[in-house]
C-alpha cells in the first residue's frame, strides 16, 4: 500500500483501489491528493495486473464534498498562483478519468459535490445509494461550474443541467440516476463485498449486478420550458410567471447567487453542448483561473466558510450590472497559460 497524507492507493488482486481519507473535511480534495492521482492513475492504466480501478471515500457523510475551497480562498487573498495551479492539476485528473482505458468505478455515499463529482462522474461506473446528496454549488460562492461539469450537465435531459448549474440545487439518488449522472444504485454497506468481487477479476457489470437495486421514481419537475430561455434574465422571467412554489423557490435561490457567476455558468453550459470533455475543461479553466482570483469568489467563500454569515456582498449586486464585455473576458484565451493535457 502507498500512502499520501489524505489519499490511499492500494492494489487488491485485479483491482486498483483509491481511498479518499479526509473524513473530517468530508474528503475534500487537496492539491496533494490530485497530484497523487496524477502519479498513480497513468501507472495503473499501464499495469496489466490491474483490470479495473475503484475510488471510494472514508466516512458515512460524504464521498467527497469538493475541492479545498479554503486553500483557494487563501490564494485569492494572498494574490498567489496556487489556486490556478491547483485547478489545472485537478482538471487534468478529470481528463485522465474521462479517457481512462479500464473500468473506473466510483463507489459513493452521502455528499458528492464539485470536485467530488469530477473524480466520480467521468468514470465508467458511478454508484450511489439513498444517502446521495449531489450538487454543483459554485454559483453560491461566486465561482463557476467546473471539473468538466459543463460537459455532463449540458447533456442532461430537459435543461436539468442548467437548473443544477445556476441554482446549485441539491438532488438525490432518484433524480441523479434519471439524469444519467449515476449508473447504478448500490448500498454503501455492500461496497466491501463488491470490492472483493472486483479484486477477484470479475467484470464490473457482473460484479455490481447482485448488489444493484431499483431507485425510486424521480421527483424533479419538467424544467425544459423554464430553463430553455435565451438568457438568465429570461429564465427568471419565466420562473416569475410560472408562480408555482417550485418556480418561486428556484427564482429566489437564483437571486441569492452571484450575478456574475450566473452569467458565466449560463454561457459556459450553452457553449459546452458542442464541445468534448477536454475542450470543456479548457474553457472552464479560462473562466475559473480568473474567477478564483475575483471579488465574488473571495466574498462568497468568506460568507459561506470563513465568517459564515450567509450574507455575501456581490459586485455587481444585480444581473443588470454585469457587463457583457466583462463576461466575454473570462472566456478569452489565456495564451501561454492555457490548460494543456500534455504528458
Amino acid at each position: 500500500m502507498e500512502q499520501e497524507p489524505h489519499i490511499l492507493f492500494e492494489k487488491r488482486g485485479a483491482l486498483g483501489l483509491i481511498t479518499l481519507n479526509r473524513p473530517k473535511a468530508l474528503n475534500a480534495l487537496t492539491h496533494g491528493m490530485c497530484l497523487g492521482l496524477a502519479q498513480t492513475l497513468p501507472r495503473w492504466a499501464q499495469d496489466d495486473a490491474i483490470q479495473a480501478v475503484a475510488i471510494r471515500g472514508i466516512g458515512e457523510r460524504a464521498f467527497c464534498a469538493g475541492g479545498d475551497i479554503r486553500a483557494m480562498y487563501e490564494s485569492n487573498v494572498a494574490g498567489t498562483k496556487a489556486a490556478a495551479k491547483f485547478l489545472a492539476d485537478e482538471y487534468r485528473i478529470n481528463a485522465v478519468i474521462g479517457a481512462f482505458p479500464k473500468p473506473y468505478i466510483a463507489l459513493t455515499q452521502g455528499i458528492v459535490m464539485g470536485g467530488g463529482a469530477g473524480v466520480s462522474i467521468h468514470g465508467s461506473h458511478r454508484l450511489a445509494d439513498e444517502s446521495l446528496v449531489f450538487a454543483m454549488p459554485e454559483s453560491g460562492i461566486g465561482f463557476v461550474t467546473d471539473i468538466g461539469a459543463t460537459h455532463f450537465l449540458s447533456r442532461c435531459s430537459g435543461e436539468a443541467g442548467m437548473y443544477l448549474g445556476l441554482t446549485g440545487g441539491r438532488i438525490g439518488l432518484a433524480d441523479a440516476m434519471a439524469l444519467g449522472l449515476f449508473t447504478h444504485a448500490v448500498k454503501a454497506c455492500d461496497h466491501e463485498a463488491l470490492l472483493a468481487r472486483l479484486a477477484e477479476g470479475i467484470a464490473p457489470d457482473a460484479a455490481i449486478a447482485p448488489f444493484a437495486f431499483r431507485p425510486p421514481a424521480p421527483t424533479l419537475p419538467r424544467l425544459d420550458t423554464l430553463f430553455a430561455a435565451a438568457s438568465v434574465e429570461a429564465i427568471l422571467e419565466r420562473l416569475d410567471r410560472e408562480g408555482a412554489p417550485f418556480a418561486q423557490e428556484t427564482a429566489a435561490l437564483m437571486r441569492s447567487r452571484s450575478p456574475t457567476s450566473l452569467k458565466l455558468i449560463f454561457r459556459a453550459l450553452r457553449e459546452a453542448k458542442s464541445k468534448n470533455l477536454n475542450d470543456c475543461l479548457k474553457m472552464e479553466y479560462r473562466i475559473a483561473a480568473r474567477a478564483v482570483m475575483a471579488h465574488d469568489f473571495r466574498e462568497g467563500v468568506r460568507a459561506t466558510l470563513i465568517d459564515k454569515d450567509g450574507k455575501p456582498h456581490w459586485q455587481p449586486s444585480a444581473l443588470a450590472g454585469v457587463n457583457d464585455a466583462a463576461i466575454a473576458g473570462y472566456f478569452a484565451s489565456l495564451g501561454a497559460q492555457e490548460l494543456s493535457f500534455a504528458a
